[in-house]
């Protein structure tokens, strides 16, 4: 059976490449759009233009960039609090932002009751 190729809205990613910024606009989402028009901040601009100078080891803040057809294939580092996360950028992400892929919340996990927590841990030994 063949694999299926990825298609963006009916564009392949090598079409999509290809596309300027406002035609991009074009088939985005309204907020994705939105965020193209206004144009993008400081910091969104030196990770563009590192990006395209094909730097290794990008680190970024800028968990807010709209993740762009140029970016596919590249490893990305984005900050999630404490560290940076690895994020490498697959067609399937184009239109997300960078912030999704590197989640800022660990899964809790409770252990047992401390001493005193509960009526019935009262009257247990403190050994």
């Amino acid at each position: 059976m063949a694999k299926k190729e990825f298609t963006f809205k009916g564009k392949t990613p090598e079409e999509l490449k290809k596309l300027s910024i406002n035609e991009l606009a074009q088939i985005f989402t309204a907020r994705q759009r939105r965020v193209l028009k206004r144009g993008f901040t400081e910091q969104q601009k030196i990770l563009l233009k590192k990006l395209r100078a094909n730097e290794k080891n990008i680190e970024t803040h800028c968990r807010d960039m709209v993740i762009l057809p140029e970016m596919i294939g590249k490893i990305i580092k984005v900050h999630q609090g404490r560290e940076f996360v690895p994020v490498s950028v697959e067609p399937d992400m184009i239109g997300h932002c960078l912030g999704e892929f590197a989640l800022t919340r660990k899964r809790v996990a409770h252990s047992a009751p401390g001493i005193g927590a509960t009526k019935s841990s009262a009257s247990l030994s403190v050994k």
